[in-house]
């Protein structure tokens, strides 16, 4: 029982990384980026590229793929979004842009890197150290210690920074923050390329442990959107909450009943909680003002 809830604990970092990157972007924007699934995956596979470029070290080549990330993200929200907005589009036409942005920039992985199954391992791999009773892998220390720091980091930035307060006031009502001197534009551009960062350290980091292929961005912003629903909406703590509760539940039902059953558990989880609780575990009430 101690190894699986230490195989929670890692995958329920993971999954609250990508829920507060999905979070970030998501309280200001007011739609659901569905294209984060593929700024997810773009991170993995331009630390591939960066990677093996001659004399590059990993290091320098992960820095490079999730600096590469935060910058597809804030494309996409110049090129696409802001434009879209200022014509006035609704959330569903938001969502469905972000769809078919999904759609196209995972074909366009598959193009130049192909379909089959890539690694990106750069540390040897181990049978595990001791640790809370169970056994861990170097590469999932890194990946639990380097997604703990990055929410940290994040989330106290978000809490006491200047930066923090407009997000919060453009997440409250668009309109009057605009009235009050924020630049709500600026501010949503910031959250996209936050966002992109935390979710492209999740890509490198997910890579570095199974692998990757041009598809997996699907699978990460299920779970993330899944893990920032149960936390509540709006609200940046739940959401990580939310992915270490999600990740926690998963292991134990891979544990009892296999692990066919690991992604069905992300849904169960989501019908479950729509039902009983809508609102999340720390869910908070936004207002309607359009940004």
């Amino acid at each position: 029982m101690n190894q699986i809830l230490l195989n929670g604990l890692v995958l329920g970092s993971y999954y609250a990384l990508i829920s507060l990157s999905v979070s970030i972007i998501y309280t200001p924007a007011r739609f659901f980026h569905f294209a984060h699934g593929a700024v997810f995956t773009s991170a993995a596979y331009f630390c591939l590229g960066f990677h093996a470029l001659p004399g590059m070290p990993f290091w320098m080549a992960a820095a490079l793929g999730v600096a590469a990330a935060g910058l597809v993200g804030m494309a996409l929200d110049l090129i696409v979004y802001r434009r879209l907005r200022k014509r006035g589009a609704s959330s569903l036409v938001m969502l469905m842009a972000s769809l078919g942005l999904y759609i196209v920039l995972q074909n366009l992985i598959s193009l130049i890197f192909g379909d089959d199954t890539k690694s990106l391992r750069s540390l040897e791999t181990s049978e595990g150290v001791q640790l809370l009773g169970g056994k861990i892998t170097l590469i999932q220390f890194c990946m639990f210690f380097g997604s703990v720091a990055a929410i940290l980091f994040l989330l106290i930035t978000i809490k006491c920074t200047t930066l923090g307060k407009e997000m919060r006031a453009v997440a409250n009502d668009a309109t009057l923050a605009r009235i009050h001197g924020i630049k709500v534009d600026s501010v949503i551009l910031t959250a996209f390329a936050l966002g992109s960062l935390l979710v492209g350290l999740a890509a490198v980091l997910h890579a570095m442990d199974t692998g990757m292929v041009p598809t997996m961005g699907l699978g990460a912003m299920m779970g993330g959107a899944v893990a920032m629903i149960l936390g509540g909406v709006g609200n940046h703590f739940g959401a990580v909450v939310g992915g270490a509760l999600l990740g926690i539940a998963q292991q134990l039902v891979t544990w009892k009943f296999g692990n066919q059953w690991q992604d069905t558990t992300v849904f169960v989880v989501l019908i479950v909680l729509l039902v009983a609780r809508p609102q999340g575990l720390f869910g908070t009430v936004l207002s309607k003002g359009k940004a």
